[in-house]
């Protein structure tokens, strides 16, 4: 019955809340006891307060005994990644220089909007150090291993709740993405993650890579994603660059399918080199949207590789963030993060300049993309999850981890939403992903898109083989 309960969805959970078949507390136990198996594997969680965490459950396990449920999540079990700050536990980021005691007392907005809602926090899962790099590992809290093979990486920089929700150690997981640190993991680890909007989420504090930074869902389904998102996107007033609310149900649309979209797909954008797996099994997922009525093109949007002002931009976010800590705390950190900080300090601001200047005119090549394609499919990723505790594969041309993940970094430049999906495996069982992007402030088409295609191409029925490990 235990792993019966670790593969219901948010949605059904919440479902046999209202109908008593299941509680809180017996799912919350369950998730728990699944962390205990199966962490020491993957090194999913950097913090697990079962007291705490219990007392959440109970509370909840109260409100559906009074039938007063608190909100659309309450009693959920939510993986929370170590960069949004919760007023019960210290949010150290991966990193030594932080004081925890500092950060207790505030609530993240996502947090805030979960609290209101009724959710269970499990714990606090792991992230390289202030989120740097596509692969989850750090000085404090060492590598996060793939759930479908925990000698590959889970990707970052939201590997720790992307193996949590892969291993049902987590209905629902927070993750945030400033070059892809949601859909990276998503797509090795198996699981749904978008990166909102820019602006659709309320973020805070404002993260240092600036408006590269979204916070995001991670889940099972494309459906426990739009509904994590009508928690996420509530308003908050501390996040000035948060755009006003405009009252979007994302789960209202999302079972009206894509017949009649116009769906542009570019297995390379033009310019990335794809292992032949990941084309295939992107291709096959171009399909599926054409039998369900979409007019799907294939064509690529033109642009040229924005790598170098993502650089400027991304790296110049990671100097930001050490801007105020001295040698000796520089000293404790990962060697490559303040390797790739320092360079970037030395930046000038024409560097800068030029830097959003190309960002601009990619901004503005995509709106005009989108009058005349709804949605654009790439593969989320060219490859497949490689040795863990590596910044990147082994043989590859470059030294940093943005040269692997090409598919991912244009959107943060760009604001648009960008939603993972599993659409296969490959010959050693790791998952591939797709990648749905779509016109800025177009999440909940993007949502709905993604739901079409998990409905018709599921592959939700599969689960790590760790998963039923002990």
């Amino acid at each position: 019955m235990s792993q019966d309960i670790l593969s219901l969805t948010a949605t059904e959970l919440v479902a046999h809340y209202s109908d008593g078949r299941l509680s809180p507390v017996e799912v919350t136990r369950a998730m728990l006891a699944q962390i205990e198996r199966l962490d020491g594997e993957v090194n999913a969680y950097c913090l697990v307060d079962e007291e705490t965490t219990l007392r959440y459950a109970l509370e909840s396990e109260l409100r559906y005994n009074n039938r007063a449920p608190k909100g659309i999540v309450d009693g959920v079990p939510v993986a929370v990644k170590d960069v949004f700050l919760t007023p019960m536990w210290p949010t150290l980021k991966g990193s030594r220089t932080i004081d925890g005691n500092s950060t207790l007392g505030k609530s993240a907005p996502c947090v805030a909007a979960l609290d209101r809602h009724g959710y269970v926090p499990l714990g606090k899962t792991t992230t390289p150090e202030f989120g740097w790099k596509g692969v989850t590992d750090s000085p404090l809290c060492g590598p996060t291993n793939n759930p479908w093979d925990p000698t590959r990486t889970a990707g970052g920089s939201s590997g720790g709740s992307g193996a949590a929700v892969a291993l049902g150690m987590g209905a629902l997981g927070l993750g945030t993405d400033a070059g892809g640190s949601i859909r990276i993991p998503a797509g090795f680890c198996g699981i749904v993650g978008l990166k909102p909007s820019f602006g659709e989420v309320p973020h805070w504090p404002a993260s240092p890579f600036g408006t590269l930074a979204h916070a995001g869902p991670m889940t099972w389904t494309v459906e426990d994603c739009a509904l994590l998102m009508n928690v996420m996107s509530e308003a908050d007033h501390r996040d000035t660059n948060a755009i006003p609310r405009r009252g979007v149900d994302y789960l209202a649309t999302l079972r009206d399918g894509v017949e009649g979209m116009k769906i542009a797909f570019s297995p390379n954008l033009g310019h990335v080199e794809v292992t032949r797996e990941v084309e295939a099994s992107v291709r096959e997922a171009a399909k599926v949207f054409s039998r369900l009525g979409a007019t799907v093109v294939e064509v690529d949007p033109s642009f040229s590789d924005p790598l170098g002002a993502f650089g400027h931009l991304f790296y110049g976010g990671a100097a930001n963030a050490m801007r105020d800590l001295g040698a000796r705390k520089r000293e404790q950190m990962d060697p490559e993060l303040v390797k790739v900080a320092e360079k970037a300090a030395r930046l000038s601001m024409l560097d800068y300049m030029g830097a959003m200047n190309e960002r601009m005119a990619l901004c503005e090549r995509m709106a005009g993309f989108h009058q005349k394609y709804d949605l654009l499919l790439t593969p989320t990723l060219p490859i497949t999850a490689f040795a863990t505790n590596r910044e990147v594969p082994e043989d590859w041309p470059s030294t940093r981890w943005p040269t692997w993940t090409p598919f991912t970094y244009p959107f943060n430049l760009t604001g648009q939403p960008a939603l993972s999906v599993p659409c296969g495996f490959c010959a050693d069982g790791l998952p591939i992903g797709l990648q749905l992007v779509g016109a800025k402030f177009d999440d909940a088409r993007v949502l709905q898109a993604g739901y079409a295609y998990q409905r018709e191409a599921p592959l939700t029925d599969k689960r790590p083989p760790l998963f039923n490990q002990g």
